[in-house]
């Protein structure tokens, strides 16, 4: 029973290096998906904005001043950036620091939003809202060896990711409200329904163009004027699966991680196996070792 225990072991230990070696594929493979994704993600934020404002709502784009249309591409073009850079971030947390990093992008949030506030006119990349995830993946570290942790890991990094885009649809669409483009009289909780893509009683989801939302949303007055009744919306909405369709290397490389994830899962199921079987010869031997006739 004791060689058997033995054994085990060394199956255990075998599979945690595996794992190990696992892991660092993933954090690699992640390391150059986020980096592809950040580039996409800045290129159909562009195209969304662009449609918006050409096919949306051409006559409020043609309304700004040439002044005023430069100062809202180079915010749309800042906020891209920021989303960009915070989705590096995150898989390099271990590198920085993860609270370190969480407290300098809130600083430079606290900033832009201050100087935000003293602009009555147009929109520049100062006051545009930075992006900003609800929580932070552990740090990942090569001597990771348990697979729920990685496991873990993996879901909370695509949680965050989501929540990055959900927030950057979200301050594009109030950047283009503030600038004129997108109807002033639309609610925040509109806006943020869009970011959400939420669809509610009173909203309807419209078919349209990629990593946009058209809503057609009832709009209630309190003094009941004319201002009230359907009203159809078009808003960002960036979509991880549109943007990954559109970008045929950040496509292959979603492959790639799912196909890591397949050998973490068939390790994982080996290594609960292990721990199972080790469990009972423990425990077999120990009902031995008390057993008296």
């Amino acid at each position: 029973m004791a060689r058997a225990i033995e054994r085990i072991e060394r199956d255990i230990t075998a599979l945690k290096e595996a794992i190990r070696a696992i892991g660092v594929e993933l954090q690699s493979a992640y390391a150059s998906y986020l980096n592809t994704l950040g580039l996409a993600v800045r290129k159909q934020l562009i195209l969304a904005s662009y449609h918006l404002c050409t096919q949306g709502y051409p006559e409020n784009f043609l309304h700004l001043s040439l002044n005023q249309r430069q100062q809202l591409q180079q915010a749309i073009r800042k906020l891209g950036q920021l989303a960009s850079e915070q989705l590096l971030t995150y898989i390099k947390s271990e590198e920085v620091g993860v609270d370190g990093t969480g407290e300098g992008d809130e600083g430079d949030g606290t900033d832009e939003g201050d100087e935000g506030d003293g602009t009555d006119e147009g929109v520049t990349p100062s006051s545009s809202p930075v992006i900003l995830g609800t929580s932070t993946p552990e740090p990942l570290t090569p001597d990771t060896s348990s697979p729920i942790e990685l496991a873990k890991w993996q879901q909370n990094l695509e949680e965050v990711t989501q929540e990055i885009l959900k927030k950057l649809s979200h301050d594009a669409n109030l950047l283009l409200q503030k600038a004129g483009v997108l109807p002033k009289k639309l609610p925040e909780p509109i806006l943020a329904a869009a970011a959400a893509a939420a669809s509610e009683a009173s909203a309807e989801v419209m078919p349209g163009p990629p990593n946009l939302l058209n809503l057609v949303i009832e709009i209630e007055n309190e003094q009941q004027s004319e201002d009230s009744g359907l009203t159809q919306i078009m808003a960002i909405n960036l979509r991880l699966g549109e943007i990954e369709f559109a970008d045929v290397t950040l496509s292959s490389e979603r492959r790639q991680i799912r196909s890591i994830l397949v050998q973490l899962n068939k390790l994982g199921r080996e290594y609960q196996k292990k721990h199972q079987e080790r469990a009972i010869a423990e425990a077999e031997a120990a009902w031995r070792a008390s057993w008296f006739e």
